[in-house]
């Protein structure tokens, strides 16, 4: 194969890896997905807070500008809704152990109790989606995605100051 052919067809690959990712994430965002999942754990909170928790439990303690870049929101919306969180008692806010100046937010007892919740319904979620996948499939998948995600999140073109 010629080098411009092989070029030209890792430069459609990475199209349909592109255009794989767009199909994912438009459907994860969906305002009716999270309303579905908080419905399948059989919770009440609402669907803007639902990502903020679940982000807590996953990366806490984690700060409100962490948090807010992660969402794609501004600052204040976050810290509000982190407040609201706080006044469900789902998640805390405290200081940081390695920046006094900075407060963390770590998720409850309560929240955890939540997020356990939410996690059984997606498992259950996700074993309808994978019903027909050969289970070697799926740890392929998995393996695979992390390395992409490790890359992309240390590839230094894709940090935030980066220019473009």
């Amino acid at each position: 194969m010629s080098a411009k052919k092989a070029r030209n067809t890792h430069v459609t690959r990475l199209r349909e890896l592109h255009r794989a990712l767009l199909d994912i994430v438009g459907v994860v965002i969906r305002p009716q997905r999270d309303e579905a999942m908080v419905r399948a754990a059989g919770i009440s909170l609402d669907r803007a807070l639902f990502p903020l928790l679940v982000l807590v439990e996953r990366l806490g303690p984690v700060g409100v500008v962490e948090l807010a870049d992660r969402v794609g929101r501004n600052y204040t919306t976050v810290s509000r809704q982190i407040a609201k969180l706080e006044t469900l008692g789902l998640v805390e806010r405290r200081e940081s152990g390695a920046d006094r100046r900075v407060r963390e937010t770590v998720v409850t007892r309560k929240g955890k109790a939540m997020t356990d919740r939410i996690d059984e319904a997606r498992e259950k979620i996700g074993q309808s989606i994978f019903a027909k996948w050969d289970e070697e499939d799926i740890e392929d998948l998995v393996r695979l995605m992390r390395r992409l995600a490790d890359d992309i999140k240390d590839d230094p073109s894709t940090a935030p100051d980066s220019a473009g």
